[in-house]
């Protein structure tokens, strides 16, 4: 297929961007609400919020552990399929988790089925569908808007499931949410196609197994996911936890959902500045930048009165950054390596980025625990911002000297 016909096959860009973007509103949106039914789920199950934020946890960790096969997944057999099969799992989990009274059910409806499928149809498969989808000139672009998609769906989804909560109760309001997921399964068939179309005429994709070893042998590739880590423990201990610390401060429980909310309404201008930035700076002082001003923004938190303007202009600081580095983040994996196996190195990438999700949701609980505060969580917050900032400057951004990687001469 010549690239004029492989171009006019293509959906057209805004319907890919509507499809990727709803995606990932509807499941990083209820999955980012999650943190509002810690207390209820507390009262009800009697577990502790220890037990139930290492549910949460493992949630975070098998988010990014199902990323890597997912993106392997979609770029042999198609994105469609495992976006399908995600968003299904994700319903499936969410409305089952109100029946769960154990960790070990928690951690199963939680943590594997509502993270699991999360995590199917979740930024790597979708990032890498876009890619493929658009042309390359507007790809810093598409990313961000996707991004952003997330960011919306946290925005819409978080002061939803508090009106719900009030209306209906928090067990029935969650069984809602995950009904509401299913409104991503249409978007799967138009997402549907795998690497082999981001191959260049005669030349053949290159496997899954020599991707993955060149990459980990690419020190920049290395620094940008340990950057990532630190992102994730950010953005976890966040999302699990914000709901706690704003309770903590004496606040209601409005500004809980609000704070959500604005974090995700923020993020939405922080990815589509971030996107449309990619194109023009180095992606790698992007992320440096990113980084910093997470710390100093927790900082000036820690100094400030914990009053209820404070917490949403808090909020607010956040969202800019929150998920704003994925743009950067993906751009980066594209520029090294290309984008026919992008779904399953920027899964590895995002692998990373959930280890330290996993370390922000479960450490948040068990200092909580020790101390009666968080305010440990944030000096460590604080401290792997400062690193994540430096460990940046050293990337590399030049693709690797290897020519055709992610396609091999047929």
């Amino acid at each position: 297929m010549t690239d004029s016909r492989a171009a006019a096959a293509r959906p057209a860009f805004w319907l890919v961007l509507i499809a990727a973007a709803g995606t990932f509103a509807l499941t990083m949106g209820t999955r980012q609400t999650m943190g509002l039914f810690m207390s209820p789920l507390n009262t009800a199950t009697g577990l502790g919020i220890g037990s139930i934020s290492l549910a949460f946890a493992f949630g975070q960790l098998w988010w990014g552990l199902t990323q890597p096969f997912a993106g392997a997944m979609a770029d042999k057999v198609g994105a469609g399929r495992v976006l399908f099969t995600g968003a299904l799992l994700v319903a499936l989990g969410t409305f089952l988790t109100p029946y769960m009274t154990t960790t070990l059910g928690l951690i199963f409806a939680i943590g594997v089925l509502a993270a699991g499928g999360a995590g199917m149809a979740g930024p790597a498969v979708l990032m890498a569908a876009t890619a493929r989808l658009i042309p390359p000139e507007k790809r810093g672009l598409a990313t961000g808007i996707v991004n952003a998609g997330g960011s919306f769906g946290q925005f819409v989804m978080a002061p939803i499931a508090g009106a719900l909560m009030v209306g209906m109760g928090w067990a029935s309001a969650m069984q809602v949410l995950g009904l509401i997921v299913l409104l991503a399964l249409p978007a799967a068939f138009l997402l549907k196609g795998n690497s082999l179309q981001s191959a260049a005429p005669g030349q053949k994709v290159v496997g899954t197994g020599e991707a993955i070893r060149t990459a980990l042998r690419n020190p920049s590739y290395l620094l940008l996911a340990a950057g990532f880590f630190v992102c994730g423990f950010h953005v976890a201990f966040l999302a699990t936890h914000l709901p706690g610390v704003i309770a903590a401060c004496g606040l209601p429980v409005q500004f809980a959902a609000w704070s959500l909310a604005i974090i995700g309404l923020f993020n939405i201008v922080g990815s589509i500045a971030m996107g449309w930035a990619v194109g023009r700076w180095r992606m790698k002082s992007l992320l440096a930048l990113l980084y910093t001003v997470r710390g100093l923004a927790v900082l000036v938190f820690l100094l400030a009165p914990k009053t209820g303007p404070v917490v949403l202009v808090f909020a607010a600081v956040m969202g800019v950054t929150f998920l704003s580095t994925v743009p950067p983040t993906a751009g980066l994996v594209a520029k090294f390596f290309g984008t026919a196996n992008m779904a399953t190195l920027f899964g590895v990438v995002m692998l990373t980025h959930q280890a330290g999700g996993f370390l922000g949701a479960w450490l948040g609980g068990k200092v909580f625990e020790a101390t009666g505060s968080y305010d440990w969580v944030w000096y460590i917050d604080i401290v792997l911002a400062a690193g994540a900032a430096l460990v940046h400057l050293p990337i590399r951004e030049a693709a690797p000297r290897k020519p055709g990687f992610g396609s091999i001469p047929a």
